[in-house]
Formats: C-alpha cells, structure tokens, sequence
C-alpha cells in the first residue's frame, strides 16, 4: 500500500490534510484567549484575537478548498476519497465554529456573569484540548500510509483516540453544568441574551465534538 501510495501521489493529500488541520488547531487555540478578554472585559484583546480567528478560517477555507480541487480520483488512492473528504469537512467545521463565536463575541454585548466565569474558562480550555488531540491524531497521518495503517503507528492513533473520547465526555460533564449555572441566572438576566449564551455554549461544545469526529472518523479508516 506505500508503494503505491508513494507512486500514485498517495502522500499528497494526507499533508495537505495535515497544514489544513494545523490552522484549524491554531484557529480553536485563538478561543481560549478570546473567552479569557470576554471574562476580563478587555474589548481592545477580544477584537484582536477574533481578527485572528477570522483570518486563520480564511486560510483554512482557503487550504480546504484547494485540497478539493486537487484530490485525486485515482482508484490508486490509498484511502477512499469520500473518506477523505469527510475529515476535511469535519475538520473545517472546527474552524467555522470558531468564528461563529468570536463573531457572536463581537456582535453583542456577552458579558459573563461572575457565577459562569471559571466554568466557561474550564470548558473552553477543556475542548480547546480535544482539538489539539486531534490534531496529534492528523500529524500521523503520513506514517499510516507509510506502514499501511498497522502497526505501532496505528496502536498510538488508537490510544490518543481513546483519550480523546475521554477528554471530550468531560468536557461534555462541562458543559451540562454551565449550561445548569445559566439555567439558574435565566430569571436575572435579558431572555435574549440567555438564548444566545445557550447557543455559545454549545458552539464551544461543538469544538470537541467536531474534534472527536475527526479521530472517530481516522480510527475508520484504520478498521478498514
């Protein structure tokens, strides 16, 4: 399977997955310093790190999109393009819910009551840390095409599997119990403004679950 990979440009597409998730990573990491300026109310430090989180999903949307142009169909691609595709899709998508919320984080005024900051910090450095066991899953992408998806390779992937899941049913814990916090403050606080913490929360949410997917979805290609 590398000797064909390697003479069919099999390798290609696995590194261009590989610098895609490399900017969707620092995307997900620009979150952790953005929620940080929101709790301290520095609007100068949450602009700049939302303007980060927009430029870096351009470039992902840029990588994505030139991964797809250039994808081979070859019947001698070692792993099955649709599959591909998928992580690429999923992966972006972490990106994208980055910059939904550094864009909900601009648009309004989401000033964080005293009773949600440290779980609000907690789960968003909590996903943020699934995002970069994903990421560590993608670096091998290359060395499983280069041993043919077995092999020691193969059994690390599967272990930083295994602590992703644990580390995004935490963050899950996590997020239920902002979620109950909010829940508590509904009454003092502008039924608007709890609708769209409601939904910032779950985008942070789905940074992990996004992030998961993508080793989910790695660990397929492995089983096949």
């Amino acid at each position: 399977m590398a000797t064909i990979g390697s003479l069919f440009g099999g390798h290609a597409p696995f590194k261009q997955m590989q610098d895609h998730m490399r900017v969707v990573r620092e995307c997900a990491q620009a979150v952790n310093p953005l929620v940080m300026a929101l709790v301290a109310s520095d609007e100068d430090t949450l602009r700049a790190h939302a303007k980060q989180i927009f430029e870096l999903e351009s470039r992902a949307d840029a990588l994505k999109n030139e991964m797809r142009l250039n994808l081979p169909r070859s019947l001698f691609l070692p792993v099955d393009r649709r599959d591909l595709l998928d992580v690429l899709h999923t992966q972006d998508s972490i990106a994208d819910t980055a910059e939904d919320i550094a864009g909900m984080f601009l648009a309004r005024d989401m000033t964080v009551p005293d009773e949600m900051q440290e779980t609000l910090v907690q789960l968003t450095a909590r996903c943020v840390h699934v995002v970069d066991l994903a990421a560590q899953i993608i670096e091998h992408l290359d060395e499983l095409l280069e041993v043919g998806f077995r092999g020691r390779t193969a059994d690390t992937v599967e272990i930083l599997a295994e602590e992703l899941n644990t580390a995004e049913d935490e963050t899950d814990k996590l997020e239920r119990l902002l979620s109950r916090q909010l829940f508590e403050l509904e009454s003092q606080l502008n039924p608007v403004t709890v609708m769209f913490w409601y939904q910032v929360i779950e985008w942070i949410g789905d940074l992990a679950d996004h992030a998961e997917k993508v080793g989910n979805n790695i660990r397929l290609i492995i089983a096949r």
